[in-house]
């Protein structure tokens, strides 16, 4: 494992590491990669066995789109701390 592959694995995770972390994160992962169930992984013979990327059968396994009525909205505006006729009232979050 070395700073690229660490570096790869920030992106890949949307992390920012700074250098101290990157080393830190290196020396658990060496350790990690040279424990002997791993060293013990690399000895099998994979050879006819296909790459697997999805370890599940199932791919894009969704529900059928179902057309269902809305929720009355006196039903959803009972749930606002406060409304005004048929609208949410919120806080505003936004600056002048």
């Amino acid at each position: 494992m070395n700073i690229v592959d660490i570096s790869y694995i920030e992106e890949l995770s949307m992390l920012r590491l700074n250098d101290q972390e990157k080393a830190i994160i290196k020396a658990q992962l060496d350790e990690i990669l040279s424990s002997e169930g791993m060293v013990s992984l690399a000895t099998l013979d994979t050879t006819g066995v296909a790459e697997c990327v999805q370890p599940l059968d199932r791919i894009n396994d969704f529900r059928d789109d179902e057309l269902l009525p809305p929720f009355p909205q006196e039903l959803i505006l009972q749930n606002a701390k406060e409304h005004s006729a048929d609208m949410f009232i919120a806080p505003r979050t936004v600056g002048d």
